[in-house]
């Protein structure tokens, strides 16, 4: 009679300990928070993939990279009026067909090469050096898809390895209604765009600066200037700049050939690849954006956009830069808002409209938040850093 009365004890026992164990493990269930709820990538489109990898502007610049190869500007009629303003071009890279020496003006080395400061004869002609030639083929043949340029743009800035952190500072005036500057400055690298001024703006936008980002329309301005001067931030801050026409390699070229010299930094031109890639990413958002906000066809953004002439901002290609180059990206003054200024800097009402600041922006909230996502940067097997934005 003991023998079973044992037995069933045992048996309830064990039925006790399992009821015990099973309590404990639905409780834990119940009082840990739930895993993140990662939604699914959405599906990219396909059409829409196909249009952005057009190049609508590929022909022309292909036209002008042969035009300055043989010695002649491109023949484009606004950007000749650039270039041949009280007919004056870059003394070092013209040279007459009637053998006529070239008036010099200007006692130190450098004077004569200063841009804007010799009248030319009628039948000027372009005289491309080498090292010149090297460089624009050299840029031309790299202007390809290839998104794997990411891993590679420490070459770029000449530095051994990534930097730990960077502050990309964009212009906006929404900077001005925080100060950040000295978050700013804690950083490892500072970014800055376009010669944006920083004195009188410190608490602001902080006053380190350890490379200066500008697009070549800027450069231009500046090779109008005695001495090429396009270094606001100090002579040693290097400059990387890209290429908004084929003609401005003329710009680096005779920048370089005085700035380097007297200001200690010259101009790097960034990776044509870049570019490329930097096209096709805001040019994806941008007909993403035209489709759903209008209902129309992605095939007819083209002539929404102007695309010839549709281009990426200076912003947008130093945060790719940054992304690429450093291990963890914090992004400043970059959106607008109604109660503050276009530019924290300026009285500039409005911005260039071949952006579409938008579709950037859309871009930006992608990388920042999934960049798994983001169309041919998920090409590149690149892992994106931490990107944090500051409003």
């Amino acid at each position: 009679m003991k023998r079973p009365l044992r037995r069933s004890f045992a048996v309830l026992i064990f039925v006790v300990l399992v009821g015990a164990a099973s309590f404990s493990t639905a409780l834990r269930r119940a009082v840990a928070p739930a895993p993140a709820w990662e939604p699914p990538p959405p599906r990219l489109n396909a059409t829409l993939l196909r249009l952005a990898a057009a190049d609508p502007s590929e022909a022309s610049l292909r036209r002008d990279v042969d035009e300055l190869l043989e010695g002649r500007l491109p023949a484009s009629a606004a950007r000749a009026r650039a270039w041949r303003h009280d007919r004056l071009l870059h003394p070092l890279h013209l040279h007459s067909h009637h053998g006529l020496s070239l008036p010099r003006r200007g006692r130190r080395p450098d004077d004569d090469h200063d841009t804007l400061l010799h009248r030319l004869p009628r039948h000027e002609q372009l005289h491309i050096d080498p090292a010149l030639r090297r460089d624009l083929s050299s840029w031309h043949r790299l202007r390809r898809y290839d998104p794997s340029v990411l891993g590679s743009l420490a070459s770029l800035l000449s530095i051994p390895g990534r930097i730990p952190s960077c502050a990309v500072v964009g212009n906006s005036g929404i900077l001005l209604r925080a100060s950040h500057g000295a978050l700013i400055d804690s950083h490892a690298a500072v970014f800055r765009l376009n010669n944006a001024r920083v004195s009188g703006y410190a608490a602001h936008v902080g006053s380190k600066t350890n490379f200066s980002f500008i697009n070549s329309n800027i450069l231009h301005l500046c090779a109008r200037r005695p001495g090429c001067f396009c270094h606001p931030y100090g002579h040693g801050v290097p400059i990387l700049l890209y290429i908004c026409q084929a003609a401005h390699f003329l710009d680096v070229a005779a920048c370089n050939a005085t700035s380097s010299t007297r200001h200690g930094s010259p101009i790097s031109v960034t990776d044509a690849r870049l570019d490329v890639l930097c096209a096709r990413i805001v040019k994806y958002y941008s007909l993403r954006r035209f489709v759903a906000e209008t209902g129309r066809a992605p095939e007819e953004w083209d002539r929404a956009h102007d695309a010839a002439m549709f281009h990426y901002s200076s912003g947008m290609q130093a945060i790719m830069v940054a992304v690429g180059v450093c291990d963890r990206v914090s992004v400043f003054g970059f959106g607008k808002s109604s109660d503050a200024k276009h530019h924290y800097h300026s009285n500039q009402k409005a911005e260039l409209d071949l952006h579409d600041y938008e579709a950037e922006y859309a871009f930006y909230h992608d990388l920042s938040e999934h960049p798994q996502v983001v169309p041919f940067l998920n090409d590149s097997g690149f892992a994106v850093p931490p990107v944090v934005f500051y409003r």
